[in-house]
Parts: structure tokens; C-alpha cells; sequence
């Protein structure tokens, strides 16, 4: 049964923050209903929390789809599903992010795959023909793809996956080569290797996404609205800039 989504009361976010440029340690755990959760999930002594602050996200490499500088101080590893009606929501709001922040080379967002086939059954097919449209075309494919399937839906529709050839056409694809990859199902372990991953991270719904800092991370759990985001970049930033104001960092309470 597909779990009920819980109200979206308020929320007090803790984060704190030790500044320093060669020390950043930032816990940011939010709780919410902006995420589409799991309809199940194995037993566990841990919490989520406790998951999601031990685990380490695989390195970024040349397999990834990263919007922005790879070398950016700071990395956005987003996990997510396409059919996902809170992905499609921060899938905006990381847009504006980057728009801000990736253009002066510091902020860096990837993409990581994580269907969640228990509530959108189409969702694992989507991510395989993203990868196949990233394989055939590149890092330019594989974003156009991606916007146009959260751009040509509306917010709680499942995707139509019968455009998703005219989607990979669109994004400068050949849809022989497409059609190819697909019947092939050769990007079908990457994705599984890409949600299991997610799954030993701590996540449990999606959106997920990891800061990474160096060697310091954090973990932002659903689709926080753009001023959330912005603020954490900020901070972030102000930290490696040595101007930080601790003040800053003091817990908050968002509506």
C-alpha cells in the first residue's frame, strides 16, 4: 500500500555549523512532507539519520551527469525519480540554484538515479532512458532529457513514456540508437547499482541529496524550497570565504 503523505507543518531545521575553511561539518537533517517515500523498507536498529550521516556517496567520476564545475567546492548529489512529484518541484528549484551559483563555478549539481518502482512503476524505465540518452550523447543530452521529462508533465501525472523517444530526439539523439540501447537493456544494472546505492546512503524517499565539502557532507532530505537551499549555499560559501557569521547557523523554524 502507498504510504499517506504527512502535512506540511512547520518544521525546525538544526544545523550546525563549526566554520573554517579546512573544517566544515554541517548536519542538516529535514524531516517533511516534500518526499515521496519508500512503500517499504527492510528493518533496521539505525535511523535514517544515523544512515545518512555515516554514509559516504560514491566518488564523482566521468560516469556521473553533472551540471556546473566538476571541480566545484561544493558538490549537490541529487538521488531521485523522474515520476516523483516533490523531484519535480526541487527539480526547479535546483535549476535556480544553478543559475545563481553554477555559473561562478562553485556549486556543482549531480545527478544520481533512484526510482522508487513501488509507487511510479514506470520510473526505472525512465531512468534506463536517461542513461541511454547520456551514453549516446553526452552530458548536454542527458540534462535536455531530464528537464524535458519533469518540464512535460504536470506536477502529480505519471510521465508519458511513449514520448520518451520524441523526448531523446529532442535532446539531439538518434532514436535508432535510443531505440537500440533500450531493447538492449544494457543501463538497466546501472541503474539498480545507482538506487542501491541511494538505499545504503540512509534514503528512503526521494528527493535525497549529499553536500559534499572536501571531505565533509551533509544530507538534505526532500524538496526544500529555494530560499532553504539558498541559505545552506550561503553559508557554505561564507565559510569557505572566512565570513562566516555564526548567528547564521542557529536553528530555525520553516513554514
Amino acid at each position: 500500500m502507498e504510504p499517506s503523505q504527512s502535512p506540511q507543518t512547520p518544521i525546525t531545521v538544526p544545523i550546525a555549523i563549526i566554520a573554517g575553511f579546512a573544517m566544515i561539518a554541517v548536519a542538516i537533517f529535514f524531516t517533511s512532507g516534500r518526499q515521496t517515500p519508500l512503500a517499504e523498507q527492510p528493518a533496521s536498529s539505525d535511523s535514517t539519520e544515523e544512515i545518512a550521516s555515516n554514509g559516504t556517496p560514491r566518488p564523482v567520476d566521468e560516469s556521473d551527469y553533472i551540471r556546473g564545475n566538476p571541480n566545484a567546492q561544493i558538490l549537490m548529489i541529487e538521488y531521485s525519480d523522474y515520476d516523483c512529484p516533490f523531484c519535480k518541484q526541487y527539480h526547479e528549484t535546483m535549476g535556480q540554484i544553478m543559475d545563481e551559483y553554477g555559473v561562478t563555478g562553485r556549486v556543482a549539481w549531480v545527478y544520481r538515479q533512484f526510482p522508487l518502482p513501488q509507487l511510479h512503476p514506470n520510473s526505472p524505465r525512465i531512468s534506463e532512458a536517461a542513461l541511454c540518452v547520456g551514453d549516446i550523447g553526452g552530458q548536454d543530452a542527458f540534462w535536455s532529457f531530464s528537464d524535458l521529462v519533469f518540464e512535460e508533465r504536470e506536477l502529480a501525472d505519471p510521465t508519458n513514456v511513449t514520448l520518451l523517444p520524441e523526448y531523446a530526439e529532442e535532446s539531439g539523439v538518434s532514436r535508432d540508437q535510443y531505440m537500440e540501447c533500450m531493447e538492449s537493456g544494457r543501463m538497466r544494472e546501472a541503474v539498480t547499482a545507482s538506487a542501491e546505492e541511494a538505499f545504503r546512503l540512509g534514503a528512503r524517499g526521494t528527493p535525497y541529496t549529499v553536500l559534499v565539502v572536501g571531505n565533509q557532507q551533509a544530507v538534505i532530505t526532500g524538496a526544500q524550497p529555494y530560499d532553504t537551499v539558498k541559505r545552506i549555499i550561503e553559508n557554505l560559501l561564507s565559510q569557505l570565504d572566512g565570513t562566516f557569521d555564526p548567528s547564521q547557523a542557529e536553528s530555525s523554524v520553516i513554514n
